[in-house]
């Protein structure tokens, strides 16, 4: 993967987010522990599809020092470990 890839479109981006807060919400907005939080940025950390500078991922476009917090969020390339939510 280019490490030139745009983000997906607002659109796209908007709502992946807007799916990802309400389940969040709704499972009562549970963070994973700081272990998987420092495993899930070390994993961001290796894969191309991390815009580093900004932090944000170029697959889904979140900004990923903040879904990776989130218990109900998931790697769109399924690279982080399951969380029992």
């Amino acid at each position: 993967m280019s490490n030139n890839k745009l983000y997906p479109s607002v659109f796209k981006m908007i709502s992946t987010f807007s799916k990802e807060l309400g389940t969040y919400i709704a499972k009562g907005a549970p963070n994973v522990s700081e272990e998987d939080y420092k495993e899930r940025l070390e994993t961001c950390l290796k894969c191309p599809s991390l815009k580093r500078d900004v932090m944000r991922c170029r697959t889904c476009g979140c900004m990923l020092e903040h879904k990776a917090k989130w218990k109900t969020s998931t790697c769109p390339e399924d690279k982080w470990k399951k969380q029992n939510v």
